[in-house]
């Protein structure tokens, strides 16, 4: 299998963000270079705007200033008074909006005269972004409360702070909360309640931040979706997107930072988990009802660095796009404000990096040394990692997934309870899934589906009762491989199989088949096929309409027992190797040149044993 990979990188997928130095004196030096490049930037009229800024415009300037205010309290660098005063007053008196947003839809109340901000300057022309811009202006704004005490003069903070309380307001008594269900911007706003109640008289700042728990908990934590376990913040719909869930955790840490509140550790706790469950050990991730493919960068380092810490896992490994490593930035490498706020917080808290990966076990993964398996809700992998290479769910007719197929149909779909059993032993780590299954012929059967790695490679023997006809194992569909600081598709993969393999493309160039070697990424291709406009589609859905694709296809084994079809695939080599399955009287016994394996009988609450060695231990 040597199919020249097409020379795609994944855009957004790029370094480990802990691989980006965070010690006090780097971020001085990222402080120094916003400095200088606000100095050069900002106009007569005190605006901070990137000249390219047209969307996500309403809290930019805001943020730039933000980011003065925090260098100078660092540095006392002489010039930098005299340009937060001037860029502060530019928002204030240019930035700060109170007339209704013509054809804004999630007004509860109109005409109220508070003050919120504009995803886009121009009255009418995209409204439906002021909610979470008027969240972003708000934490740009706090920030800068926090920060410009002895900095501007006390008839500007206060005129600054009386802002801020109306960008509160709107968000929570003058429009719908929440209007794009995006758990991220949700959050947010929570923060913004919290951090702006610090500022304001005791009773009126209690009941501000009363009110903040109370959204989180009524409005964003009890319409969490749950998913492979756990219960997470919508994400635009959808149960987690691998851009925003990041972001989510970021804001949840800063809750817990300014707060202490004992929910917003759990909930990060939890999430956290989940996202080091559906992390492959280089980091690689896809999924998601907003982006599939779209990773964030500083956004998410408060969030993965905080929580990395209090769960004991390298969330580090997460791929961000390392372009926006520091902070957001337009096409030709300039500053942007947007989002200024998360850099803020990232350089306040002190918390390193945990690095080393959790010994716990997780039902949802398997992973040791470069091997990695992310499962998804029905325990079928959703992600594969071995070699450097990394599978995705291949279609037939339809159907996603890993597992056998018979007659096109795959058997995977679980038709009653999923049993898992985690082993270490030897140096391996293994995990046994039994799925009952169902397929055309209404038949039940048991799909024992057996991972064992060394930490170098990955052996998948997969047995099921006798299928009629010339049944194989659909085994995955290479997609992405590290190359270097970067991830870039391929369609080839260094597999080896005990019986025939093979790897096949679709034949039909349409939207609803995805072959690996073009030149579409994956997140391309569920848009295509998604219901509405990207970036507002759901690729997730999208890609669930996909027909066919690349697929590796594996036959079954010869030495095998009668009554069953016994498939074995090894991921990240190769050397060819051999496979025996037979019936002892303790159970399923698998042998190969690497391990040996007993798929027991299962125990007094049906759940099945699993013991494994080294060969020749």
């Amino acid at each position: 299998m040597h199919l020249t990979p097409p020379p795609v990188h994944l855009l957004h997928q790029r370094g480990p963000l802990h691989d980006l130095p965070d010690t006090p004196q780097t971020y001085d030096a990222v402080l120094s270079d916003v400095v200088e490049q606000a100095l050069a930037r900002i106009t007569p009229e005190g605006n901070l705007e990137h000249p390219d800024c047209v969307d996500d415009i309403g809290d930019t300037s805001l943020g730039i200033t933000s980011l003065l205010a925090l260098a100078w309290q660092r540095t006392k660098d002489p010039r930098l008074p005299e340009a937060v005063r001037r860029s502060l007053a530019f928002h204030l008196r240019e930035r700060v909006y109170t007339d209704d947003n013509p054809g804004y839809p999630n007004l509860r109340l109109r005409n109220s005269g508070l003050p919120y901000a504009r995803y886009v300057l121009q009255a009418g022309a995209h409204p439906i972004g002021d909610w979470p811009s008027t969240v972003w202006a708000l934490l740009q704004a706090v920030n800068l409360l926090d920060t410009v005490d002895g900095l501007v003069e006390d008839a500007q903070r206060a005129e600054l702070l009386e802002v801020a309380r109306g960008y509160w307001r709107w968000l929570t008594e003058v429009t719908y909360f929440n209007p794009q269900e995006a758990g991220n911007q949700a959050i947010g706003c929570t923060v913004g309640g919290l951090m702006l109640a610090r500022h304001l008289p005791p009773q009126e700042g209690e009941a501000v931040r009363s009110r903040a728990i109370s959204l989180y908990v009524d409005e964003i934590r009890a319409h969490r979706v749950r998913d492979r376990g756990a219960l997470l913040p919508p994400e635009h719909g959808g149960a987690y997107d691998n851009n925003y869930g990041p972001i989510s955790l970021s804001f949840l840490a800063q809750a817990h930072r300014v707060s202490g509140e004992q929910i917003f550790a759990e909930d990060g706790d939890a999430l956290a988990r989940y996202i080091d469950a559906r992390l492959t050990s280089g980091g690689f991730d896809n999924g998601g009802p907003r982006y599939s493919e779209q990773h964030s960068g500083f956004e998410s380092v408060l969030g993965l660095r905080y929580f990395s810490r209090r769960i004991g896992s390298d969330l580090g490994r997460y791929r961000g796009d390392t372009r926006w490593g520091r902070h957001a930035v337009k096409a030709d490498g300039g500053v942007d404000g947007h989002f200024a706020w998360m850099l803020v917080w990232q350089i306040q808290d002190a918390t390193r990096w945990h690095r080393e990966p959790s010994t716990a076990v997780a039902r949802h993964q398997l992973r040791a040394g470069t091997v990695s398996v992310a499962f998804d809700d029905r325990m079928t992998p959703a992600v594969v990692e071995a070699g450097g290479t990394y599978y995705l769910s291949a279609a037939v007719n339809r159907q996603h997934g890993f597992g056998p197929v018979t007659d096109g149909f795959l058997l995977c779909r679980p038709m009653g309870e999923v049993r898992v059993r985690d082993v270490r032993a030897d140096g391996l780590t293994a995990k046994l899934v039994t799925k009952p299954v169902v397929g055309r012929d209404h038949v039940l059967r048991h799909v024992r589906s057996l991972y064992v790695t060394d930490g170098t490679t990955l052996w998948t023997t997969v047995a099921v009762e006798r299928l009629d006809g010339t049944p194989y194992l659909l085994a995955g569909l290479p997609y992405a491989e590290d190359d270097g600081d970067r991830v870039r598709r391929t369609a080839q993969a260094a597999v080896s199989c005990a019986g025939t393999l093979r790897l096949t493309h679709p034949d039909d160039e349409s939207a609803e088949h995805f072959d690996a070697r073009a030149d579409l990424t994956q997140e391309q291709a569920a848009f295509a096929l998604a219901e509405d406009p990207r970036g507002y589609g759901n690729p997730d859905a999208g890609w669930r309409h996909l027909v066919s694709s690349t697929a590796l296809e594996a036959g079954p084994i010869a030495d095998a027992p009668d009554d069953l079809h016994v498939f074995a695939v090894r991921y990240g080599s190769e050397e060819a190797f051999a496979v025996s399955v037979e019936r002892g009287e303790d159970g399923l016994n698998v042998r190969t040149d690497a391990f040996t394996a007993v798929i027991g009988a299962e125990d007094a609450r049906g759940e099945p044993e699993l013991t494994v060695r080294r060969a020749g231990g």
